[in-house]
């Protein structure tokens, strides 16, 4: 049975007009919005911009997390680290990295914390890796930080690499502690075929997150953009993909963000059938 769940923040207006952000106004009361509206599972959201004042990041705000989650039967099994792309520590050195990979490490005990599974490590827009030293530095503090992927936490990469070049990284990484998250809209904006790319590296996929984008252009509602969805569900299905599927979508233009979101997941339960 696979999951259907959302980005946080997806259930609250906007933050200054982005796409993406922690929705520092609203967090709590997305988990009641998510009870309401029949979703069980939320990714949550993490920025660089006040880190250390994230609930996630805070003794206090944990616990008061892990009270939503069960007062709402909300999981949070999944984290994307926006903050791994805004400032990536594998393009910095000195006491820069090792303050960046503290701050991982804190994030690890942080997710294992609150029963979180998979952290996203975004590739991408500022995250890319843009040379082979850039990959090298990506994989050594990595590996330093490791150790601390107990209980089954995995990091989970999303990049822009070509197929064959994807699988040559994650070949590198251990597969106890690394995968992949597989982001149909991105891999739509950059024309890459979603047969070739799941046959290439499938095995690797823990988890995905749904959205549409135009080819070399933006997020836009789902099944307006260049994303061929049946095509993914398809070659994800064979590949034997079981994880979940994070609803990461375009924002709703009329402001009815739940509408959207659960118009969103009945084309996903659709495609999956299908499937």
């Amino acid at each position: 049975m696979h999951h259907i769940g959302f980005m946080q923040g997806r259930l609250s207006p906007p933050v200054n007009g982005k796409i993406q952000a922690f929705p520092w106004e609203h967090w709590r009361a997305e988990f009641a919005t998510a009870q309401a509206n029949g979703f069980g599972l939320m990714e949550w959201t993490l920025d660089q911009d006040r880190l250390h004042e994230n609930p996630l990041m805070t003794s206090a705000g944990r616990d008061e997390i892990r009270a939503l989650m069960r007062r709402h039967g909300v999981r949070v099994l999944s984290l994307t680290g926006d903050c791994f792309m805004q400032t990536p520590f594998y393009k910095v050195g000195g006491a820069a990295r090792q303050a960046l990979l503290d701050d991982f490490q804190n994030v690890i005990g942080a997710c294992a914390n609150v029963g979180v599974r998979y952290i996203v490590v975004p590739l991408v827009d500022n995250g890319r890796l843009e040379n082979a030293h850039q990959e090298d530095d990506l994989v050594s503090g990595l590996n330093q930080v490791a150790p601390l992927l107990q209980g089954g936490i995995k990091v989970v990469f999303e990049s822009d690499y070509r197929p064959a070049a994807l699988r040559g990284f994650i070949a590198r990484l251990p597969e106890t502690h690394f995968g992949i998250n597989y982001d149909i809209g991105n891999s739509a904006a950059l024309g890459f075929d979603p047969v070739e790319e799941i046959s290439a590296y499938g095995a690797r996929i823990d988890n995905v997150h749904v959205k549409d984008r135009v080819l070399g252009g933006t997020t836009v509602p789902l099944g307006t953009g260049n994303a061929n969805f049946p095509a993914v569900f398809r070659a994800l299905k064979h590949s034997g993909y079981a994880g979940n599927f994070i609803l990461q979508t375009a924002r709703a233009a009329d402001g009815d963000h739940a509408a959207a979101l659960r118009r969103y997941r009945d084309m996903v339960t659709d495609w999956l059938k299908a499937a």
